[in-house]
């Protein structure tokens, strides 16, 4: 059985505390917000097809997913130890190349369809 409409409600208020804490407090999430709305707009202008558009939503989703991953990790980091620590440097590294090869993925998503559609 699914749980009580309560329990629901709290997890999307979580949920939406979480995706606050992270346009508030990382000046990294911003870089994506101005890079979504061109993909936007670009999208607008060049009129994409309805496949375009879910797989340039899908690698927007796919890069802020990444990011607030590399948020939680951040924060779960700060909260563990104030010191250096080689492991959560690396953990830190790590879930920062998360968000790297996700973008530059998108990139190559988004270049090769507004090419396509500009040059094509």
């Amino acid at each position: 059985m699914f749980p009580p409409a309560e329990r629901w409600a709290e997890k999307y208020r979580c949920a939406l505390r979480g995706v606050a804490v992270a346009v508030r407090g990382e000046d990294s999430f911003w870089a994506h917000i101005p890079a979504t709305i061109a993909v936007a707009a670009l999208g607008f202008w060049l009129e994409v097809s309805l496949t375009e558009w879910l797989l340039l939503a899908l690698c927007i989703g796919v890069v802020l997913t990444a990011e607030l991953f590399n948020t939680a990790l951040e924060h779960l980091a700060k909260a563990v130890t104030s010191e250096h620590d080689e492991h959560v440097r690396n953990a830190l590294d790590v879930a920062a190349a998360a968000v790297l090869a996700a973008s530059v993925m998108a990139k190559i998503v988004g270049t090769v369809i507004f090419a396509t559609r500009l040059f094509g």
